[in-house]
């Protein structure tokens, strides 16, 4: 969340950071984005007894009043509901600690290291009901070291995220990504030895 405020503070930036919900009123993002004078708002989920409907109406509500074209999720542990995706469907993206779709789900780090993984990432995707399996917008891989604990891997592995988050969001805001067949296609990038290139975007 820190590296999308981060970046959209730019005057060149194509999207404005209009709303942070936390459904954990102790979460530090909330801090972090008053301080950058950004509205937040609390959904707590423990108010709802089980009620997933409800609690996904609520910030649906909250999204309503701001007006709100496109929802980053950044740490927000809770799965969503099919009607909450399909309101959001090409317009609601994730970050995955992985490059999906190897190591769905948590732990990832600790799992990469299990498997033998030479190569380990992070993944942007748009959002489907199936979680962390939606059509991907932007990966980034890191090396995975001999000496690497779960924790030296994590730490490598979120500098990466802090890159291609913004980029995927950029990407989106611009209008330059397209779903077809299930994959996302990114307008004005090529392939070069089976690399992705945006000419015009680099992730620094």
């Amino acid at each position: 969340m820190s590296a999308l405020i981060e970046a959209a503070s730019k005057p060149e930036f194509p999207a404005d950071i209009a709303l942070v919900v936390s459904n954990r009123a102790d979460a530090a993002g909330l801090a972090r984005a008053a301080s950058a004078g950004i509205a937040t708002a609390v959904v707590d989920h423990r108010k709802y007894a089980g009620d997933r409907a409800a609690f996904e109406g609520a910030v649906q509500a909250n999204l309503d009043v701001h007006g709100i074209e496109l929802v980053c999720l950044a740490g927000f542990m809770r799965l969503l509901s099919p009607w909450f995706v399909g309101r959001w469907q090409d317009r609601l993206i994730n970050i995955h600690p992985s490059l999906l779709p190897a190591f769905k789900g948590l732990d990832t780090h600790a799992r990469a290291l299990a498997a033998g993984a030479k190569i380990h990432g992070a993944t942007v995707h748009l959002v489907v009901p199936e979680v962390d399996s939606g059509p991907i917008i932007v990966q980034a891989a890191v090396p995975v070291l001999e000496a690497d604990t779960a924790e030296t891997l994590a730490a490598r592995v979120l500098a990466a995220e802090h890159r291609i988050y913004p980029l995927a969001l950029r990407l989106l805001a611009e209008g330059r990504v397209r779903v077809v067949d299930g994959r996302c296609l990114i307008t004005g990038a090529a392939e070069r030895d089976g690399t992705l290139i945006v000419p015009d975007l680099a992730i620094t």
